[in-house]
């Protein structure tokens, strides 16, 4: 299976996210990434589900979202209205991380975990079965085009060997500083999904960039 490969649209040009969404839309990427921030768990504040109604009438790959907001399970269903298709909450921000998993999947989303740079794989053993998707954070959350944690490829081999062990179907994808340098690194340690931002968005040819990746 190729490199899962999701762009990230808090690099869009947000006076004019029609246009990019249509590139995505071209491009080899396979699905849409969005980030939706509260400024509480994050120091930032990002789009809200105005941003991905509209983009849900656009898009032809699935949204990808990750949610990086305090009290999750409140806003479930609100996601699943407005077209999610698959929604990533932070261990870290989970207080009964099952019971949350579970409201995703009956909510018609697939159901994925997110992990801080200093949160170990470990905690995830008991739900690792119930996941669809896990994503290593190579950057603190909160911001695009920070600099690459390099310790997150130790933390992809140790997440495959758990996947492995137990026998679950989770995806593997990474977030933060990834480029086809990173990206090569982390595909060879187990990444099955990529999400690249301001690597595709400030490149001169993000087509040509997000068919690099493609090929890692």
């Amino acid at each position: 299976m190729s490199v899962i490969i999701a762009p990230s649209i808090l690099s869009c040009n947000f006076g004019n996210l029609e246009r990019d969404f249509e590139l995505i839309n071209q491009s080899e990427a396979d699905w849409f990434h969005v980030d939706v921030m509260d400024g509480v768990f994050v120091p930032n504040i990002s789009f809200g589900f105005p941003v991905i109604s509209a983009l849900k009438k656009i898009a032809k790959k699935a949204i990808d979202c990750h949610i990086m907001i305090v009290n999750p399970d409140q806003y479930i269903s609100d996601f699943s209205k407005v077209g999610v298709d698959i929604l990533t909450v932070h261990y870290e921000a989970c207080t009964h991380l099952h019971r949350t998993i579970s409201a995703i999947h009956e909510a018609g989303m697939k159901a994925g975990v997110a992990l801080n740079p200093h949160t170990p794989v470990s905690v995830l053993e008991n739900v690792i079965t119930d996941l669809d998707l896990v994503l290593i954070m190579s950057v603190n959350p909160g911001f695009g085009g920070q600099k690459f944690i390099p310790q997150a490829i130790g933390k992809v081999k140790q997440m495959k060997e758990l996947i492995e062990k137990t026998g679950s179907k989770a995806l593997i994808e990474v977030d933060g500083g990834v480029n086809t340098e990173t990206g090569a690194k982390l595909v060879a340690a187990g990444a099955q999904a990529l999400v690249a931002g301001s690597f595709v968005f400030n490149s001169p040819d993000p087509k040509a960039i997000i068919s690099s990746l493609k090929k890692l």
